[in-house]
C-alpha cells in the first residue's frame, strides 16, 4: 500500500508522546478518532504497529521499521516547509553527531566554533560515546567512526587519518630526563569499562607490568589530568592543537605503528541531501581535507633527510 504523510504523522505523534492520549492532545484530535485512524494503518498494512498498554504504548517490530522512514519524512516535511515561507532563509535547525568521547572532545567541539560563525542558525548536538547509535533509526543524524560502513543505507561521506601524538605539561615535559622512554612516563589512560580502549593495550604490550599513574572513564577528565601535570596521554593531532598550542607540548617519542586514528563520516542516504545536514558534512569534510592538507605538507620530500 501506499503510505500518506498524513498517516505517518499520526503514527510518528503517538510514538513521540508514548500514548494515544498524549498525541491526541498534541494533535488536537479526539483520542478515538486517533485510535481508528492507527487501526485503519495496521488493516492496510496487514500487521500492527503498536501494543497498547495501559500506561502507554510499545512499538511491534513492524512499528520500529517504521518509524525511522516517518521520521525522515518528518525532517523533509519540516525543510519543505521552512523552504516556501522564506526562499532565502539561512539553513537552520538541530544536527546531532555522534562520536567516540576523543573525536567529539578534540575534532567536533573545536570546529564547532566555525560551524556557528558560518551557520549560527545550525544547533549541534554532539552524542560522545562509545557504543554505536543507529543511524537507520534516526538516533543519531551524522556518525563519525573509526571504519566506513558496509551498510547499504547508509554512505561514507569521507575517510582520514587523524595524526597522533604524545602530549604533557609544558612543567611536566621539563623535569623528563633528556633520553626517556615509555617507561620513563607517567601514563594517562582509559579505566573502567573502557579500560581495554585504545591506547591501554598498545602500551600494557610495550611496558612490562604496565601500571598507569591516572585512569578515568572520562576523555575530559583524562585532559584536564593531563593539563595538570600528572602524566603523558596520547592525543589527536587535529588543527585546534596544530595551529593554536596551548598549555600542552608534544614529546619526542615514537608511537607504535598501530596506533592510527581513522576516521570515516557516515550519514544515512536519506539525510546526506537534508540542508542542514549538507551543512554540516560540508564543514566537516572541509576540516578533512586540512587535515589532509596539514600531512602532506609534512611529509619529507624524496632526497631528504629529517632530523629527530
Amino acid at each position: 500500500m501506499g503510505l500518506l504523510w498524513d498517516d505517518l504523522r499520526i503514527f510518528l505523534a503517538v510514538c513521540e508522546a508514548g500514548s494515544l492520549s498524549g498525541a491526541a492532545r498534541r494533535l488536537k484530535v479526539s483520542q478515538p478518532t486517533l485510535s481508528r485512524r492507527i487501526a485503519e494503518m495496521e488493516y492496510e498494512l496487514g500487521e500492527p504497529l503498536l501494543v497498547r498498554k495501559n500506561q502507554g504504548i510499545n512499538l511491534t517490530k513492524a512499528g520500529t521499521r517504521l518509524l525511522p522512514a516517518a521520521q525522515g519524512m518528518a525532517q523533509w516535511a519540516t525543510e519543505a516547509t521552512r523552504s516556501l515561507d522564506a526562499k532565502n532563509s539561512p539553513v537552520s535547525g538541530r544536527v546531532r553527531i555522534t562520536a567516540a568521547p576523543s573525536f567529539a572532545f578534540d575534532f567536533l567541539a573545536p570546529i564547532a566554533e566555525k560551524l556557528k560563525r558560518k551557520h549560527p542558525q545550525i544547533t549541534l548536538e554532539v552524542l560522545a560515546s562509545t557504543e554505536r547509535l543507529n543511524l537507520s533509526r534516526g538516533e543519531a543524524d551524522i556518525a563519525l567512526r573509526r571504519y566506513p560502513s558496509d551498510d547499504p543505507d547508509l554512505i561514507t561521506v569521507d575517510e582520514v587519518v587523524v595524526p597522533i601524538g604524545l602530549y604533557a605539561s609544558r612543567d611536566y615535559a621539563r623535569r623528563l630526563p633528556a633520553k626517556y622512554d615509555f617507561r620513563d612516563l607517567d601514563w594517562i589512560v582509559w579505566a573502567g569499562e573502557r579500560e581495554m580502549l585504545s591506547p591501554n593495550p598498545e602500551l600494557a604490550a610495550r611496558i612490562p607490568d604496565f601500571r598507569p599513574a591516572f585512569t578515568s572513564d572520562d576523555y575530559s577528565v583524562q585532559v584536564a589530568a593531563c593539563q595538570a601535570g600528572v602524566g603523558a596521554m596520547i592525543l589527536l593531532k587535529t588543527s585546534h592543537r596544530l595551529k593554536r598550542p596551548g598549555e600542552l607540548v608534544e614529546l619526542k617519542l615514537e608511537l607504535p605503528a598501530s596506533l592510527r586514528a581513522e576516521l570515516a563520516i557516515v550519514c544515512h542516504k536519506r539525510m546526506a541531501d537534508l540542508p542542514k545536514v549538507r551543512t554540516v558534512l560540508d564543514v566537516l569534510r572541509q576540516e578533512f581535507a586540512d587535515l589532509r592538507k596539514s600531512q602532506s605538507a609534512k611529509r619529507p620530500r624524496t632526497g631528504t633527510t629529517t632530523v629527530p
